[in-house]
């Protein structure tokens, strides 16, 4: 398999090259359970079935790897990473309801099913394997036998060890493919069945082909409810209560949510503290002008928050103000010190070379492997004394394993990333290495043969060594306001003295609603983790504990309004929302009482804070938007759809008012009426719908219980 093949010929400095180990399964976020929770292990379950917090994480770290490779990333940001944990979490969830209804059905799926999907290589999971024929792009069934062949005689091959584990890596990869292949295959046949069942009929048609195509202007006058001031309109608690009966399946919640108060203080430096960085960046530019080499050592120890790279790069990769400083800044010339607001920070660079260089670089390569260094080093001597004489590259290198095969690299596979000096030692000669050279190069106790045949594209690059200092607060500012809120903490332990005491405090308290266990985060705060495990666990009135978070540059304090069980709402919950509905249906009753008798839309317009409009091309299946009342009103294009040309509809309720409509023209569009591809449209139409709902229906009727919050 060529693309197997040419990554066995790379040796293990090219997982720099290629982007930073795209396939390497490490272990990511390793396992973090804080502490056991009244002894239970269990993220959560379903319909009784238990997932260990292990297990969790284990496909945790499984999916984020799978994406790490299919998207080109190196790592995961904290919200990549939060994303990744939901996604396993409803992975699971729904293949468990989906599997439970399909062993009821006696549906599955085979292994030559599987095989079927493969042989055919359309699924859109295949194509995010690196089993693609490189000229088409298209999944290539011959490169993934080729590849399992391989791997399957891995314990007897004589394979270097890192690319035995590299093969282990992309075998756990294509089990991934292979089990997430299952259960979307069987998913889809759930899902087809019950739509299947959905059909449509000339009819029903007729009727969406008309409500799509027939269209109408109109002009219309109406009252809006603002024009009726609340206070005039009474709602008693007993048509709150009478609501609340008929809409109670609306209030139904399936997880336990909380009402709290928080305040959040972040800290930020002080005047002070901008004065240090600025005099010390100062002072590291003075130094940084008087240096001469060794800039990778010299950077580190100025806590620039940019590390150097002794590989020229283009500008693109350095930050942005940076870059845009950089032609117009002299060759061992420093640049600064300069406050940028960008990223408040206080900065100073030094350009130390300006070349031209390639932005891709073909290259082949023998990895020389051996006992001692020394036997590599007599090996490689003769390795590339025997090419260098005349000897066939690519035979050469089938003797010892590999393929010797050319590959194209990108410089954006190094560019902006941290290199150690061997890394960086191995893409500089890459860089600087003549067409056709070749080179015997000592990567720290390896040896490779290296001979780069082609470079595409120079550019202007550069190397910079740059100080950037982002101002961060002091410890004695952190003291400080931590001091002062411990104090303020300490002094109000109820919710009713956080209210009555924060604003005078310089503080400002926080409502939050509903808050869901299932969420990562209290108030946007990263790292609040202890944080919600205390709202979970307290009681109703209890405020909390002062609690560190963020990046180390947050402090919070919650208090605990109201626990929401799972269950229906309590009615004082949604009363204000049934209130408003109620008061809306009365304001539109007493408006249709006052337009009583009314048959034209000047009558309308006589009422006190009538408005009116007009509008075009209305349609029965698409609401319409009336801009003097900002509001959607799918009733007009009913009305409109069953009022004849040049006549007035009665009033009618509306979202936002109550509303006359005259049409005065009518179009049936030119669009041919074809029953059966209408009946196809709407039978699909509605599968998707209903496939939309079919989890969401056998979620709520399952018993699940999701517990992650308590270790992640």
């Amino acid at each position: 398999m060529a693309t197997l093949q040419t990554i066995r010929s790379k040796g293990p400095l090219l997982v720099i090259v290629i982007g930073l180990a795209l396939f390497a399964f490490i272990a990511g976020d390793a396992w973090k359970v804080l502490q056991p929770h009244q002894g239970a292990q269990d993220v959560g379950e379903v319909n009784g079935e238990s997932l260990s917090a292990q297990d969790y994480q284990k496909m945790v770290d499984e999916l984020s790897e799978v994406i790490k490779l299919t998207n080109g990333l190196n790592s995961l940001n904290e919200e990549q990473l939060n994303n990744v944990k939901d996604q396993v979490w409803q992975n699971y969830v729904n293949n468990r309801l989906i599997s439970e209804q399909a062993e009821k059905l006696g549906l599955t799926v085979t292994d030559a099913e599987i095989q079927a999907i493969i042989d055919q290589g359309t699924h859109p999971l295949l194509m995010q394997t690196p089993f693609r024929n490189p000229q088409t792009g298209m999944f290539d069934k011959d490169m993934l036998q080729k590849f399992l062949v391989d791997y399957a005689n891995l314990g007897t091959s004589q394979m270097p060890a890192q690319y035995a584990e590299y093969y282990q890596k992309m075998g756990a990869f294509w089990m991934f493919i292979e089990k997430t292949l299952k259960q979307t295959t069987l998913a889809e046949k759930y899902q087809n069945l019950v739509a299947k069942s959905l059909i449509s009929n000339p009819v029903s048609a007729e009727d969406a082909f008309k409500a799509r195509t027939e269209q109408s202007d109109l002009l219309l006058a109406g009252v809006p409810y603002s024009s009726i001031n609340d206070s005039t309109i009474e709602v008693t608690d007993e048509d709150i209560k009478k609501l609340y009966n008929e809409k109670k399946e609306q209030y139904k919640q399936l997880a336990e949510t909380r009402d709290i108060q928080y305040i959040d203080v972040k800290v930020v430096p002080s005047d002070a503290d901008r004065e240090a960085v600025k005099s010390e960046v100062t002072e590291l530019s003075n130094l940084l002008d008087k240096t001469t080499s060794d800039y990778t050592t010299f950077i580190r120890s100025t806590n620039s928050s940019v590390a150097y790279s002794d590989v020229p790069v283009n500008k693109t990769v350095l930050p942005t103000d940076v870059a845009a400083r950089l032609d117009s800044t002299g060759l061992n010339e420093v640049y600064g010190p300069y406050y940028y607001q960008g990223d408040d920070s206080y900065n100073a660079f030094k350009v130390l070379a300006k070349v031209n260089a390639p932005d891709s670089i073909q290259f082949r390569q023998i990895q020389v492997m051996a006992d001692t260094e020394e036997k590599a080093s007599t090996l490689a001597d003769s390795i590339y004394n025997a090419v260098k004489g005349g000897a066939d590259f690519e035979k050469v290198a089938q003797i010892y394993g590999q393929t010797g095969e050319a590959v194209w690299v990108n410089s954006r596979s190094w560019e902006g990333a941290e290199m150690d000096a061997d890394n960086t030692k191995f893409i500089n000669a890459l860089i600087n290495q003549p067409k056709n050279g070749l080179e015997n190069l000592t990567i720290g106790q390896a040896r490779l043969i290296l001979q780069v045949m082609d470079k595409k594209s120079m550019q202007t690059k550069y190397k910079v060594a740059v100080i950037k200092r982002p101002v961060e607060f002091s410890k004695e500012t952190y003291n400080s306001a931590y001091n002062k809120f411990s104090q303020f903490v300490a002094q109000n332990t109820t919710i009713e003295d956080l209210q009555k005491n924060a604003e005078e405090n310089g503080y400002s308290l926080m409502p939050r609603r509903d808050l869901s266990s299932a969420e990562h985060y209290v108030g946007g705060v990263q790292s609040t983790g202890d944080v919600k495990r205390w709202i979970f666990a307290a009681e109703t009135g209890e405020v909390s504990p002062l609690f560190e978070c963020g990046e180390n540059d947050h402090m919070m304090v919650v208090a605990l309004e109201k626990i929401h069980k799972v269950g229906y709402r309590d009615i004082n919950s949604v009363a204000d929302m049934l209130r408003n509905e109620i008061r809306r249906d009365k304001k539109a009753e007493k408006i249709m009482a006052d337009m009583k008798g009314f048959n034209t839309l000047d009558q309308v317009k006589g009422m006190n804070g009538a408005v009116s409009d007009s509008v075009k091309h209305v349609t029965f299946s698409a609401p319409a938007y009336i801009s003097v009342t900002h509001a959607s009103e799918p009733v007009i294009g009913a009305v409109a759809a069953k009022t004849e040309v040049n006549k007035t509809s009665a009033p009618v309720k509306g979202n936002a008012g109550v509303y006359m409509v005259q049409v005065y023209a009518k179009d049936k569009g030119t669009e041919e009426f074809d029953s059966k591809q209408e009946e196809t449209s709407l039978a699909n139409m509605t599968s998707r719908f209903v496939t939309n709902q079919l989890i969401n229906d056998l979620y709520q009727k399952a018993k699940v219980t999701d517990r992650r919050y308590l270790f992640f």
